[in-house]
C-alpha cells in the first residue's frame, strides 16, 4: 500500500461490507503475530463476547463474570467522564485476520489496517469486567460511545490456547498494596483526609508507612497508611462533616487517643523503638486502630461537645494493651498472633466498649455471646 492508502485509514474501527476495519500496529510475541488497535466504546458490547456462565469451567476460556464488581466499575466511568482510565482489552479472534501495512518495508510494514470478517467470533481473554461495565456505562451516557479503548488482538488457536492465555495474563497479576492505593487516590475524600493525617497530625507524622500495607519486622514506622484510612473511615462513618472539618475532627480524636496510649509518645520521644512497641503491644496494629475508630464514632455520636467524649475516652487508660494480656486471646489474637478477621475486630471493639461502659449493638452482642459460650 502507498501513501494514498494510508490516508484511507480511519481513526476508529469502521465496517466495510462484511468486514470490520481497525487501524492497527502489528507485533510478534513467541513467534505469533498480534495486533494492537483502538476500538470505539460503542462497538465493545456488540462484538466482544465472553463465555456463558452455565458452561463448565473446563470448557470456558475465562472466569465467570462477577456481576457484583460491575456497579463500582460502571460508576467509575460515568462519574469520571473527563479523567477515567482503562487498560487494554485482550481478545482472541476466531476468524481470519488480514493485515495490510501502509508500506512494503520499514516501519510502514508494522502500521496499517486490520480486516476482520463480521462473522468472526471475538472472545475476551482479559477484560470481561471492563467490557461489561462499558456496556452499562453507555446506557447511562451514550456520548461515551465515540471514545476508544486499546485492544490487543490474537488469532484464536483453540480452547486450550485461550485458557493458557488467560492463565498467563493473570499469573503474575498482583494487586497493589492498599496503602499505596490510598496514597495515590485523589478522588476519595477520605483518602485525602488519611494522607493529611499521616503527614500533619502529630500522632502519625513520620511514623506511617505510606506504601506497604504490612510493616517489616525492623520497620521504624508504627502504623500503615491503610490502617489509618480504615480506622478513620470507621471514626467518621455516618457523620455529616465536610472534608476540612473531617480532618480536624479526626486529628482531635487521634490526639486524644494518643494521650491514653503513652507508648506512642515514647516512640516519638525515642524512649522506645517502633519494633519494640509493635512486638509487645497491639495498639498500633490495624485491628486496634480500626476498633478505636469504631469506638470514637460512638462517642462522637453520643456526645454534645468535645469535652464530653474526651472525658469518656480517658477510661481507655485502664486498658492493658500488652500482648501478654490473656484477655486479647480469642479477641484481637488467635494462637498468639494478631488477627484481622471481622469477628476478631468485633470482639476487640466489644472489649473496649466494656472499659468505656458503652452498650453493644445487637450484632456485637450476638458475637460476644458466642465468644462467651466458647463458639467463637
Amino acid at each position: 500500500m502507498g501513501s494514498s492508502s494510508s490516508s484511507q485509514l480511519a481513526d476508529t474501527a469502521t465496517s466495510a461490507g462484511f468486514e470490520y476495519i481497525f487501524p492497527a500496529i502489528r507485533g510478534v510475541q513467541a513467534g505469533r503475530e498480534f495486533y494492537v488497535s483502538m476500538c470505539p466504546l460503542r462497538l465493545i458490547p456488540k462484538i466482544f463476547l465472553f463465555d456463558e456462565d452455565e458452561l463448565a469451567p473446563e470448557v470456558r476460556a475465562q472466569r465467570v463474570l462477577n456481576k457484583g464488581r460491575l456497579p463500582a466499575l460502571t460508576r467509575y466511568i460515568v462519574d469520571n467522564p473527563d479523567d477515567y482510565v482503562f487498560s487494554a482489552l485482550t481478545a482472541s479472534v476466531d476468524g481470519d485476520l488480514n493485515f495490510e501495512g501502509v508500506a512494503d518495508s520499514g516501519v510502514g510494514m508494522r502500521v496499517g489496517q486490520l480486516r476482520i470478517p463480521m462473522a468472526a467470533r471475538f472472545l475476551i481473554n482479559d477484560g470481561q469486567h471492563r467490557r461489561a461495565a462499558i456496556e452499562q456505562a453507555l446506557k447511562e451516557n451514550p456520548d461515551l460511545g465515540e471514545e476508544t479503548i486499546a485492544v490487543v488482538f490474537f488469532h484464536d488457536a483453540g480452547l486450550a490456547r485461550c485458557q493458557q492465555m488467560f492463565a498467563d495474563l493473570n499469573r503474575h497479576a498482583v494487586r497493589p498494596p492498599r496503602s499505596i492505593g490510598v496514597l495515590y487516590d485523589h478522588r476519595d475524600d477520605l483518602a485525602i483526609v488519611a494522607r493529611l493525617l499521616a503527614m500533619k497530625c502529630p500522632v502519625f507524622k513520620g511514623h506511617v508507612e505510606m506504601e506497604a500495607s504490612t510493616l517489616a519486622q525492623r520497620s521504624r514506622k508504627l502504623f500503615t497508611l491503610s490502617s489509618v484510612y480504615f480506622a478513620t473511615q470507621s471514626l467518621l462513618q455516618g457523620l455529616e462533616v465536610k472534608k476540612d472539618a473531617a480532618q480536624q475532627l479526626a486529628a482531635e480524636y487521634w490526639e486524644a487517643v494518643d494521650e491514653v496510649i503513652p507508648e506512642w509518645g515514647m516512640v516519638r520521644n525515642r524512649k522506645l523503638s517502633a519494633p519494640e512497641v509493635r512486638k509487645d503491644y497491639i495498639h498500633s496494629h490495624g485491628i486496634a486502630l480500626h476498633a478505636l475508630g469504631r469506638i470514637g464514632n460512638t462517642l462522637l455520636r453520643q456526645s454534645n461537645s468535645p469535652k464530653t467524649w474526651q472525658t469518656k475516652l480517658k477510661l481507655l487508660s485502664s486498658v492493658d494493651w500488652a500482648r501478654t494480656n490473656p484477655d486479647w486471646e480469642g479477641r484481637a489474637m488467635v494462637g498468639g498472633r494478631v488477627s484481622k478477621s471481622h469477628q476478631n475486630l468485633t470482639l476487640t471493639v466489644n472489649y473496649l466498649r466494656q472499659h468505656l461502659k458503652l452498650g453493644l449493638s445487637p450484632e456485637e452482642q450476638r458475637v460476644e455471646d458466642a465468644y462467651q459460650r466458647g463458639d467463637a
